[in-house]
């Protein structure tokens, strides 16, 4: 029998990340929450069987084994809450919360019912992140001390039909809440717990935060330096490890996105295509390709399958999902000072 699934909201994130992945994963989508009229014909037209509702309390009423909050960040605490109460288990789209009291309340509200939430820190499953931690735990590298990571384009023109670039951050706008989440958590993910030592937060277009650079300090002593940015002219690697012994340099982006923004989906929770990024260890002008992990984000979703059915652990701990939220607020408020 599949796991009914209603996802709240049916664009970018609900249609070409959640909505694929759970269909490869063997969930149904039982119920889609939109009020924009193309999106529910999008929904309509990518499973005929759904349900389109109009309110989050209709979406929580077509007895779902799990809710999936893929809408503006300005309602995934209304909208995670409702579905809580309703006693139905919570994936929320990065980030949970706009704040770190957002993302508490939500945490709390989740452990005080007994309702397990979690958060879709995709990024973990990139081909970067895996073979990273192949290579971490390998030793090849030496003493890791600092580490690169980023998600820098060069888009000189604010996109006037985009919430994310236009919306003030306290609505939820802003790169530092849509892709700094994925840079924080995957650097816990390998490197452990941390604090922001600085940041940099600013607006060089004019419109919502596009230009922003966090530096943490992890406990085991890694530095690692995190850029978000629209306006780059000559973006960076997507990855740089240095350590005593050699570095790692991952240069292009996960195949995944691409993808799934095509239509495909990973059918049985694997992916046909390859989704392998190139990743090369550096010893000074000595270069070795090293075989990469494939990336795969239905890991993600199958680890909640598992955990609603059978009580296995959710992908992401709340921990985590709170010290990025914590991270975020401390470095809105350094960094638009700086």
């Amino acid at each position: 029998m599949s796991l009914r699934v209603g996802i709240a909201g049916y664009g970018l994130a609900g249609r070409y990340f959640h909505a694929p992945l759970l269909k490869g994963c063997g969930f149904e989508v039982a119920a889609i929450l939109t009020t924009n009229a193309v999106r529910a014909s999008h929904a309509l037209e990518d499973f005929p069987k759904t349900v389109v509702v109009q309110t989050i309390e209709e979406l929580v009423g077509q007895k779902l084994d799990l809710v999936v909050v893929a809408s503006a960040n300005l309602v995934h605490a209304e909208q995670a809450a409702a579905a809580l109460k309703a006693g139905i288990p919570v994936v929320v789209d990065k980030p949970m919360g706009r704040s770190y009291e957002e993302t508490k309340s939500i945490v709390e509200l989740s452990t005080t019912l007994g309702v397990p939430v979690s958060t879709f820190f995709n990024r973990r499953w990139d081909s970067d992140a895996l073979t990273i931690k192949q290579v971490i735990a390998s030793g090849v590298l030496g003493q890791i001390h600092r580490m690169d990571s980023r998600f820098e384009r060069f888009r000189p023109e604010v996109n006037q039909d985009s919430w994310r670039e236009n919306m003030s951050a306290e609505d939820g706008g802003g790169q530092l809440l849509d892709l700094q989440p994925h840079l924080i958590s995957t650097a816990i993910d390998w490197f452990g717990k941390c604090e922001l030592v600085t940041a940099t937060v600013r607006s060089i277009r004019g419109a919502a935060d596009d230009d922003s650079v966090l530096v943490l300090r992890h406990d085991n002593g890694v530095m690692s330096y995190l850029s978000a940015s629209a306006v780059v002219g000559a973006p960076g690697p997507r990855i740089r490890i240095l350590g005593s012994k050699g570095a790692l340099v991952i240069n292009d982006l996960d195949p995944q996105e691409a993808l799934l923004r095509v239509g495909k989906y990973p059918a049985g929770a694997v992916w046909s295509e390859p989704t392998t990024s190139a990743a090369f260890i550096h010893r000074g002008t000595e270069i070795e390709e090293i075989k990469g992990v494939p990336g795969n984000y239905a890991l993600f979703y199958s680890a909640v399958a598992s955990a609603i059915s059978i009580g296995t652990p959710w992908p992401i701990s709340n921990d985590d999902a709170l010290l990025v939220a914590s991270i975020i607020d401390q470095a809105r408020i350094i960094g638009t000072h700086a």
